[in-house]
């Protein structure tokens, strides 16, 4: 929720039509040119809390942390000042992403250290945050603050990892939005990591999507004909005071008002780099299989709201443990084969790329150490007091080679991770459904 002013990533800020985004063609290509995985560009943003490692409590650093690090611009100050964003370059492969993430998490933790508080990844802060008096003083946040009062705190104070993706133009990015509309609960499942808040187990896997859902634009996107229905939602929506501006406006993926991208926001900041480079490689193939689709003409599944909803609720609740919603059904299904119905949508566009057997190790990475919340969880059990769970958290946020579930992470973040056992990786460390 950075001032759109800031361009960190390195994408074009070209305005398109009505001021709302770029429009973007493909070098050498004509417009509304789809292309696989391989010429499709990503960049992701991740938001932190800052805790206070001898009580846990959210600490307002955020803008002193941003000023020390003033020729990094990467990092930035967020909505609250127990936080702080980060944000990677326009990368073109998974290597490069995780590289950038590790990088930039070591730079804020190091830079948080010196502060004398320590930077978690985590979707929500475990313990006590200061009311709208930690709010950052800027004019927009101001702003906010005069129209929604303490939902900007409950809301606002989440942390989130956002992943932006380049799309040829926006007429095809509103198509690109139609058919992720079903696979964003999967996307979410695999990312909960906000279990714990106010100093105690919430029972949701992902409580900000619980506190990110008030805003009251927090919702999948709809089914636009193209770029200028979108344009004229949004309008809509500012207009009847739902949103403040086009910043504001928070849905689960949305074409970013800033770059040529789709951005899909739906997922909790992730406890490590790993993850990240996770969601952010489905995405990207997520996005490229739509493309595809888009340019062949496939009709966009007829997936009713209610159904997404009730995907996603299911899956802030419960994560990949037990069971979930089929968005395309409604019915109750195994949360872990609907994140294998998710890559067999996408492994062709995976593996178009090259990205198949990191994703699918990844993958199998998360099936033996559990999610997030899991891993919060666990360490929230075995740590017995604040101090020691937010020492677990910070590790955890810049471990790059950790153990199981429960285990004490180890080392600093380091991308790709290092092998376990000499010879090369499995292609496929886990069965794909048939």
């Amino acid at each position: 929720m950075r001032p759109a002013a800031v361009n960190p990533a390195g994408w074009p800020a070209t305005p398109g039509p009505d001021g709302t985004g770029p429009e973007v063609t493909v070098p050498g290509e004509p417009p509304g040119t789809a292309r696989a995985a391989g010429g499709i560009t990503l960049g992701v943003e991740e938001e932190f809390v800052l805790l206070d490692p001898a009580a846990g409590t959210a600490v307002p650093a955020g803008p002193d942390l941003a000023q020390m690090l003033g020729g990094e611009p990467g990092v930035q100050q967020e909505l609250m000042r127990f936080q702080v964003e980060t944000a990677t370059p326009v990368c073109t492969s998974l290597d490069d992403l995780g590289r950038e993430l590790a990088r930039l998490r070591r730079l804020t933790a190091d830079a948080a250290a010196s502060l004398g508080c320590r930077l978690v990844a985590s979707g929500i802060a475990p313990y006590r945050a200061p009311g709208l008096a930690a709010m950052t003083d800027q004019p927009r946040y101001r702003k906010l603050a005069r129209y929604y009062g303490q939902l900007v705190t409950e809301a606002g104070g989440t942390c989130g990892c956002h992943v932006h993706v380049g799309v040829p133009s926006r007429d095809l990015g509103v198509q690109v939005l139609a058919r992720l509309r079903p696979w964003l609960a999967s996307l979410l499942a695999i990312t909960v990591n906000s279990p714990i808040a106010g100093g105690r187990d919430t029972a949701w896997a992902s409580s900000r999507h619980l506190a990110w859902s008030r805003w009251p634009t927090a919702v999948p996107p709809a089914r636009w004909p193209d770029a200028a229905a979108y344009d004229t939602a949004v309008r809509r929506l500012i207009t009847q005071g739902a949103a403040v501006d086009q910043q504001g406006i928070h849905f689960l993926a949305r074409l970013s008002p800033r770059y040529p991208t789709v951005e899909v926001r739906v997922a909790d900041t992730c406890l490590d780099v790993g993850t990240a480079v996770l969601l952010a490689g489905l995405t990207r193939a997520l996005v490229a299989t739509a493309l595809a689709e888009a340019r062949q003409g496939t009709p966009v599944a007829a997936v009713p709201t209610r159904r997404v909803n009730a995907a996603l609720a299911a899956a802030a609740r419960r994560g990949l443990a037990g069971t979930g919603i089929d968005p395309f059904t409604g019915q109750p299904a195994d949360a872990r084969s609907l994140r294998s119905r998710l890559l067999d949508h996408v492994y062709p566009a995976l593996s178009d790329r090259g990205d198949a057997q990191t994703i699918t190790g990844l993958l199998h990475r998360l099936d033996q150490r559990g999610t997030g919340a899991d891993r919060q969880r666990a360490l929230f059990a075995s740590a017995g007091s604040p101090p020691r769970f937010v020492e677990a958290l910070a590790r955890a946020t810049q471990s790059g080679d950790e153990p199981g579930r429960g285990g004490q992470p180890n080392a600093r973040s380091q991308w790709p991770p290092r092998p376990r056992t000499p010879g090369p990786a499995p292609v496929l460390p886990f069965t794909r459904t048939p």
